[in-house]
């Protein structure tokens, strides 16, 4: 099910994620819910859907990270 919009996110990631990293877990994760449609793609027995989301949260992790304040802040 990818995401046509930051809206449609889960709450877990509209409500800790800042507008920018929303974006690219948004990408990042209909990317990967295109890329890993079969099931011989994905490594183990994850649904495409877990696989997804690890994905986009790996994005995110690239250009983020949370700080001591357990806000998500851009890497420098």
């Amino acid at each position: 099910m990818p995401y046509d919009n930051r809206n449609d996110l889960p709450d877990n990631v509209r409500h800790v994620l800042p507008a920018h990293a929303q974006d690219i877990y948004q990408q990042a994760f209909n990317s990967a819910w295109s890329q890993y449609k079969d099931a011989d793609d994905r490594r183990g027995d994850e649904s495409r859907e877990e696989v997804a989301h690890k994905v986009a949260w790996s994005a995110v992790k690239k250009e983020y990270e949370k700080g001591d304040d357990d806000k998500w802040h851009p890497k420098r």
